[in-house]
């Protein structure tokens, strides 16, 4: 699934971001990514998403090697991939329906195609009440619900979730956490980037911290605690 081998990226600005990070995640893993701000969690996530190259090392996403992908071949290698980040990204003036199709649509799916599947994953997220509904009629954890079934319309082996309950309540993380714990028991794997220790203890799942670019703790144990500087 993903791949990280003795991997650097160093900035041209002169930032080391990362310092020899070798990961791998499984078919089916669900996994916290943790780390302070700045410890190199969202260069890992740019890594696996192409939308950079590491400097040494190598990075392998769904069987693809990004150290050597030709650049017409990477779309295809992130219809693989399902991401959800913090702050929803939905288009206003599109309904909840036409949010989640529009993902469909760039790809180039039918209409057939999208009457069949859009509704499934409402239904899967809880939403196929709201369809018609303005993203702006719809709560924190609505949005970000729509957003989780815009990232699985295209059925995904992966899904990415990049701090997706940064702003959200308490309870309302807890159901997102609960949805994509229930998204990863239906086969795809899921990867989240978090700063939330209740919520990454509440979950027995593996958990991966990093800090100043190094992995510094890898298991089942919970939430590494860290002090942020």
């Amino acid at each position: 699934m993903i791949r990280l081998i003795d991997v650097y990226k160093s900035y041209d600005n002169g930032t080391k971001a990362l310092n020899g990070v070798t990961l791998r995640i499984d078919d089916g893993e669900f996994v916290f990514l943790v780390g302070p701000s700045g410890s190199g969690k969202s260069t890992i996530i740019k890594l696996i998403t192409a939308e950079i190259a590491s400097t040494e090392g190598k990075v392998i996403v769904n069987n693809f090697n990004l150290n050597t992908i030709k650049q017409s071949k990477v779309p295809y290698m992130r219809r693989t991939i399902g991401v959800i980040f913090q702050d929803f990204r939905l288009i206003e003036n599109k309904t909840v329906y036409d949010n989640v199709a529009f993902a469909m649509r760039v790809i180039g799916a039918s209409n057939k195609q999208i009457k069949k599947r859009v509704p499934y994953v409402l239904e899967l997220v809880g939403l196929d009440k709201k369809s018609r509904r303005l993203p702006h009629e719809l709560s924190g954890g609505e949005q970000q619900r729509v957003a989780i079934a815009r990232a699985l319309v295209n059925n995904p082996s992966m899904i990415i979730a990049d701090e997706p309950t940064g702003n959200l309540d308490p309870a309302r993380s807890l159901e997102i956490m609960m949805l994509l714990e229930q998204i990863n028991a239906l086969g795809t794997t899921v990867l989240v980037v978090t700063h939330e220790k209740e919520l990454v203890n509440r979950f027995t799942k593996r958990c991966v911290a990093i800090d100043s670019g190094r992995i510094i703790s890898d298991g089942m144990d919970g939430y590494y605690d860290y002090e942020e500087e």
